[in-house]
């Protein structure tokens, strides 16, 4: 069996990388667990694995607050 480890912890405040969002991790997901749909979404250059670690953020920027899963 493959012990998965998240990198960030619930109550943890991140910002994003590549985009103007900062959040607090609220949940964590050991694997994808989201629609295919929402994956295909995802620009193929840009898609990450589905097998890594995916956080559920309370997300914020300029203009509204929202739910992340990054």
């Amino acid at each position: 069996m493959l012990k998965t480890t998240a990198k960030y912890h619930l109550g943890q405040v991140l910002r994003h990388r590549k985009h103007t969002f900062r959040g607090v991790v609220f949940d964590v997901d050991a694997k994808f667990s989201n629609t295919q749909e929402w994956y295909d979404a995802i620009p193929e250059e840009s898609r990450p694995a589905k097998n890594q670690p995916f956080y559920h953020l309370l997300a914020e920027n300029d203009e509204s607050y929202y739910v992340a899963y990054v």
